[in-house]
C-alpha cells in the first residue's frame, strides 16, 4: 500500500482501493476519483472538495447527514462504531477539538470531531484528525495497536510537538507522520527535532513527508 501526503492534514491511501482523508489542499488539487473519502470535521480545511468529489464518504452523523443533503452519498457513524465499505474498514475514535460546518453563510454545529484507524491490506493507520493530547490515545493504541499513526504537531489549534510526543508513546505505533503543520504561519513548526527526540527516546520511526511525497507502507 502507498501512503501519499498532499498537505495539511490531507493523505491518500492507495492499495486495492484508493482512500483520501480530509481532502483539503491548500493551493492545490486533491485527486478526483477516489474509492472513498473520509472526513475528520467539519472546518473547512479539513471538509474541503468533499461535496465537490461526490464520492462515497465516511464522516460522523452530523456531518454525514449534512453531505447527504448535498447529495454526496455519505455513510454516517460516531464513536466506537465500524463500518466497511469495500473490503476497507473504518473505525471512529475521538479527537478533542471543535467542529463547525463553514460552507455557505453563517454555518452550523458539525457534531463532533473524529479520528479513523483504518484497516486496509493488513495495515492499520491512524489518523488522528484535529485533536489535542489526550489519555485515551492509550486505549486506541490497545485496542487498535495502529502500523502507522498520523499526528497533527501545529499547534495553536492542535497539539504541539511536545504533546504529539506524548500522544505517540501513548499510541504506540512503530511509525509516526507529522501532519497539520506549516500550512500557514500561525501552525509553523519544525518537525525536525520532534522526529529526532522521538527516534531518541523510544523505538519509533518518523517520517517527515513533504506535501506531495510518498512512502510504501
Amino acid at each position: 500500500m502507498e501512503l501519499t501526503y498532499l498537505g495539511h492534514a490531507c493523505v491518500l491511501l492507495k492499495g486495492e482501493k484508493t482512500v483520501l482523508i480530509d481532502p483539503f489542499v491548500p493551493g492545490g488539487n486533491v485527486p478526483k476519483d477516489p474509492d472513498i473519502v473520509a472526513v475528520t470535521h467539519g472546518h473547512a480545511d479539513h471538509m474541503g472538495a468533499t461535496v465537490s468529489l461526490n464520492r462515497p464518504t465516511v464522516a460522523i452523523n452530523e456531518l454525514a447527514k449534512y453531505l447527504i443533503a448535498k447529495g454526496v452519498p455519505a455513510e454516517a457513524m460516531n464513536y466506537g462504531g465500524t463500518i466497511g465499505i469495500d473490503g476497507v474498514r473504518f473505525r471512529m475514535v475521538p479527537a478533542v477539538h471543535s467542529s463547525w460546518i463553514e460552507e455557505g453563510g453563517i454555518g452550523c454545529n458539525g457534531g463532533g470531531c473524529a479520528g479513523f484507524v483504518i484497516g486496509m491490506e493488513d495495515k492499520e493507520i491512524y489518523h488522528a484528525g484535529d485533536t489535542a493530547l489526550f489519555s485515551d490515545m492509550k486505549l486506541i493504541g490497545e485496542l487498535y495497536h495502529p502500523d502507522i499513526a498520523l499526528l497533527p504537531i501545529g499547534g495553536r489549534f492542535t497539539m504541539d510537538p511536545a504533546d504529539a510526543m506524548i500522544a505517540a508513546r501513548y499510541i504506540g505505533a512503530p511509525l509516526v507522520i507529522p501532519i497539520h503543520y506549516n500550512t500557514w504561519p500561525v501552525i509553523a513548526q519544525d518537525p525536525g527535532p520532534f522526529k529526532t527526540a522521538l527516534e531518541r527516546t523510544t523505538d519509533i520511526r518518523v517520517s517527515i513527508l513533504a506535501p506531495g511525497e510518498t512512502i510504501t507502507v
